[in-house]
């Protein structure tokens, strides 16, 4: 189900809890909201739609793919990076890394490892960032 965006700084700056079997619906309401939304944003977490646990959704290429529980193990060559937010007015001047590797849950709650590399990689740590109460 599509869901509203929440743009409460409060509620946003909260750190995730960690997500359960028992959120597989907001899994599909996430991925369901970032399909609507397509026209202007690549990536959300679930504190976007207003559900305080630690789960992101994002683009690559033409698929949109879920993490629960993500965590970066591994990140190589910062860069300077300029971000913008649905849920959060105005842009931010940040450090990504061109290179990262992701350990989490998929969303048949499967242990996956995988290893991101550009833009791709750059949202990923954007919506990792949200689940740490991060506002870019």
């Amino acid at each position: 189900m599509v869901k509203d965006i929440n743009h409460d700084l409060e509620f946003l700056a909260q750190k995730a809890e960690p997500a359960t079997e028992d959120d597989k619906q907001v899994v599909v309401d996430l991925l369901d909201t970032l399909r609507a939304h397509l026209d202007g944003c690549v990536g959300m977490a679930a504190n976007m739609i207003g559900v305080n646990k630690n789960i992101i959704v994002f683009c690559k290429g033409q698929k949109q793919i879920a993490m629960v529980n993500p965590v970066i193990v591994k990140k190589l060559a910062p860069y300077p990076a300029e971000e913008t937010c649905l849920s959060v007015p105005g842009s931010k001047k940040t450090i990504r890394y061109n290179d990262i590797e992701v350990v989490y849950l998929d969303a048949d709650f499967k242990r996956q490892r995988t290893k991101f590399t550009g833009f791709t990689a750059q949202i990923i740590q954007h919506e990792i960032d949200h689940t740490r109460g991060i506002l870019i």
